[in-house]
This record gives structure tokens, sequence and C-alpha cells, in this order.
């Protein structure tokens, strides 16, 4: 296996929404190795250092750049597993790519030119997220900005583009499953399913925060697989009700394994 996002192999990004304390963190992280072994592409350790789009100022944030990147760092010491965060601004990548395997552009900011290009300039692979409002077609353009920053030689211009919906009204999401074969032909790149924020209702929540609709996660990841999704992303919690962010999307840990079996499973039959 090769490279962040291997070709011709279902491969898994998934962790918590954000970085708890090391306790919480190792623990999902050493349940993800265990589950390595049994994902054909291996598995990525996500978890956020700052939520820096929260619906209200006294949403949960995270650890910040400095405690966060040594947790991360820890993670990977303790599991051996590579590491995903996000970056909100053009400054951050640079230090963030010392620590972690992949940046990660988050779906508000997939237009953002200095920051596509300060993630693409590190030489590391990048995850953009589709914005909510975007076409698959429009994707084109974020990941373009990427591939002409990373250095020549670099092997870095590994981009993958992640669906997680796209706004349907007021509060809620769509998955179009075309969109996994548009996005491949547009970006001529991997896709990936983020069946977590997809179930996500954004404002829906208590006091204006997010909610969700986490019984969605498993048929919309199973679906996702059939449409042609080359990868997962995942949000994972042992207590998902009482995690300080995005509780209502996020999957019980003890429900993962499963839904990954399962996904496994309809890859295997929809490609021989």
């Amino acid at each position: 296996m090769t490279g962040a996002f291997p070709a011709g192999a279902l491969f898994l990004i998934a962790g918590p929404c954000v970085l708890e304390d090391d306790g919480l963190n190792l623990r999902v992280a050493e349940h993800l190795a265990r589950l390595a072994g049994r994902v054909p592409g291996g598995v990525i350790f996500k978890a956020s250092f700052d939520k820096a789009n929260r619906a209200t100022a006294a949403g949960a944030r995270g650890p910040g750049l400095d405690d966060g990147l040594a947790a991360l760092a820890r993670v990977h010491e303790a599991t051996g597993l590579r590491t995903l965060t996000d970056v909100h601004l053009p400054e951050q990548c640079a230090i963030v790519a010392r620590v972690v395997d992949v940046l990660q552009i988050p779906a508000f900011l997939c237009r953002q030119t200095d920051l596509l290009q300060a993630a693409g300039a590190t030489g590391r692979a990048v995850n953009v997220k589709k914005g909510q409002w975007m076409q698959p077609e429009g994707m084109r353009g974020a990941v373009d900005k990427v591939r002409r920053a990373a250095p020549a030689g670099s092997g870095a211009d590994t981009v993958a583009v992640t669906e997680r919906g796209t706004f349907f009204g007021y509060g809620d999401l769509v998955v179009d499953m075309r969109a996994f074969a548009q996005l491949r032909a547009a970006c001529a790149a991997p896709v990936i399913f983020d069946g977590t924020h997809s179930v996500q209702r954004p404002g829906q929540g208590r006091d204006g925060t997010s909610g969700g609709t986490r019984e969605f996660i498993r048929p919309l990841v199973l679906a996702a697989i059939a449409a042609g999704a080359d990868g997962l992303f995942l949000e994972a919690h042992p207590s998902p009700d009482s995690a300080p962010s995005d509780g209502p999307n996020m999957l019980p840990l003890s429900q993962l394994d499963d839904v990954v079996d399962r996904a496994i499973d309809v890859w295997d039959r929809c490609r021989r």
C-alpha cells in the first residue's frame, strides 16, 4: 500500500470530531489500529485541533494548534497510524505538515485560494471537502489549486475530494449518489464519502448547534460504496451523546466495525 489514498483499495479516515484528552484520543486510535488489519487500504486517524466554524461562540473548539499537534504526534507514536487534521489558515499549513500525513480543507473553506495553495505547497497529501453549496464539477478548481502549488517531483499532488452532502432547504443535507462519478470525472482524484457529516442537520440541535440523524449513516455508507466512493470518512466516539462537538451525527465506536465490515463486503461485490 502506497500513498495516503491508495488506488483500488477501500481506505478509511476515522476518529473523533475534535481532539480531547489523551485517554479518549488513544482509546479511539487503538480501536482503529486493530480495525486497520481488516481495511484493505488502511486507516488514517482524524481529529481537529480547532473547530473554527462553530455555529455559536460557546461551541467547543478543541485544544488549539500546539497542544493539538502534540496530541496527534502521541497518537502516531502509540499506534503507528497516519494522521489527518483540518487547517483553517494558510500560515497553519507548514506547521501542521511537520506532524501529520494529510491536511484537510474544511468544506466551508474549499474555495479559499491562499489556503489551498499553502496546503499543496507543504508536500503533504490534501483532502478537500466539497462545500455544501457546490456542484461536483465546481470542485475541479479547488483540486487544481492544490496540485499547481505542490513542489515538483514531491509526490504531493496526491489530492482527494470528499462528498459531504448538499444543502437541501434549511437545516438539512442530501447526498446525490451521482456525485461520486461526477467528482471523479471532474477532479481526476479519489473520492471519499463523509458518512457522518452528511447526516448533520445544521443549526437544528440544542441552542443552535448542529443536530444529526446518525441512524442513516449505515445505509448511506453502503449506498456510497456501491455508487463508487473510493474511501470513507467516519467520525466515531465511544459516547457520542457526551462528545463536545458533533455528537448527534457521530457513529458510536461500538458500531464502527460492523459498518466498515459491511462496506468492505459491498466494495468486494461491486468490484468483482
